[in-house]
């Protein structure tokens, strides 16, 4: 899809716990000034009509007619029925909430909900990370492609999404890439978000400097802590962000092993990527042992920090090699390096969920006709 140059007006909504936030993509590009309503979840009419109005403002200062609703919404839910389940942050949500239905028959219009971590990756594949990197493979005459991306969401809680040569990998209950419920390294009776998450970074803290979680200092705080800009334990900021990296990298080895492809990172956290990157990286790149003693690498590609100029550079070469059809005179080029490249996201964990709302909704109304 050529989606910079598409003409076509989405609305999108981006929800929060506390606050909805309305806009319009056009090209990629939003179109005008973003509208905030509150959310008021533990409410549900008052919930729901906050919806509406908020995308009936945005409505009445559009230059043209929109052609769909896209937007994420916290789950559990079944997506392509626009029907939301229970929510811990909006607690009005209780019993099966028919979201999709409800705006569709207020607006007229095709309306299309997903998971935010899907919509991430998703945004990232088509207009983000991955052509990014294709791009700077095509510029420097290697011939290897990427087609594969899993985008990785890290915040109030860890998400995820699996896009495959274009196509949003959704699974047929709405539960793919539902990686919180990986298990952690070394402790297989908790999940892995419990260490992967703003409040695993606040836990940890608490648990080396001696303090109760509810006083422990924000991830903000924490990793200024860790930078010596601010007073605190500094020993106990920094292994608060390694515990979280090494299981970051647990996590991503696990998902790297099924998806091969390229993994990008983005959410609130990321912000503090050069405090758990070395741990994150150190645990992808670490060995397993056999039960004979020999050792062998955990993953079957090499990883590549792609944040890193010169791993960069190593990657973007990799190993090309000619060799000819055997009986013939031709010949072929190709790359036989295994290998994955992991980096932070650049456009940023919202715009990349908007984008790819916008493309999502796109794909199913060319898909319509």
């Amino acid at each position: 899809m050529s989606l910079e140059n598409d003409k076509r007006i989405v609305m999108t909504l981006d929800a929060g716990g506390t606050n909805f936030v309305f806009s319009a993509i056009q090209g990629l590009k939003e179109i005008i000034e973003p509208v905030s309503m509150p959310a008021e979840g533990h409410i549900l009419d008052r919930c729901l009509q906050n919806i509406i109005d908020g995308f009936t403002r945005i409505k009445e200062q559009l230059p043209e007619e929109p052609v769909a609703i896209s937007f994420a919404f916290p789950g559990p839910a079944d997506y392509p029925n626009g029907i939301i389940g229970d929510l811990g942050n909006l607690p009005a949500f209780r019993g099966g909430i028919a979201l999709g239905p409800m705006l569709e028959k207020h607006f007229k219009l095709p309306v299309f909900i997903n998971n935010d971590g899907d919509l991430f990756a998703y945004g990232e594949a088509l207009a983000g990370f991955l052509p990014e990197v294709n791009k700077k493979l095509e510029e420097h005459g290697n011939p290897k492609r990427f087609q594969n991306l899993v985008g990785f969401t890290l915040g109030t809680g860890f998400g995820a999404g699996f896009v495959h040569n274009g196509e949003l990998f959704l699974g047929d209950n709405s539960g793919a890439a539902e990686v919180w419920l990986l298990s952690q390294k070394n402790n297989i009776i908790h999940n892995v978000e419990e260490n992967i998450s703003i409040r695993a970074i606040k836990r940890v803290y608490g648990e080396h400097a001696g303090i109760h979680y509810r006083q422990t200092p924000e991830p903000k705080d924490i990793f200024e802590i860790a930078i010596g800009q601010k007073e605190g334990n500094v020993f106990a900021a920094k292994e608060s962000f390694n515990r979280f990296g090494e299981e970051l990298g647990h996590a991503l080895a696990n998902v790297i092993t099924l998806i091969d492809g390229l993994a990008v990172i983005g959410g609130g956290m990321s912000a503090a990527a050069d405090l758990f990157l070395p741990a994150m990286f150190k645990e992808l790149n670490r060995s397993f042992t056999s039960v004979d003693r020999k050792k062998y690498p955990r993953l079957v590609q090499k990883v590549f920090n792609l944040d890193d100029p010169e791993q960069m550079n190593t990657f973007i070469h990799g190993e090309i090699k000619t060799v000819k059809v055997p009986f013939y005179e031709d010949s072929i080029t190709y790359d036989p390096l295994p290998r994955i490249g992991v980096g932070i996201s650049k456009l940023g964990a919202t715009k990349a969920t908007s984008f790819g709302a916008y493309a999502y909704a796109l794909q199913q109304l060319n898909r319509k006709g």
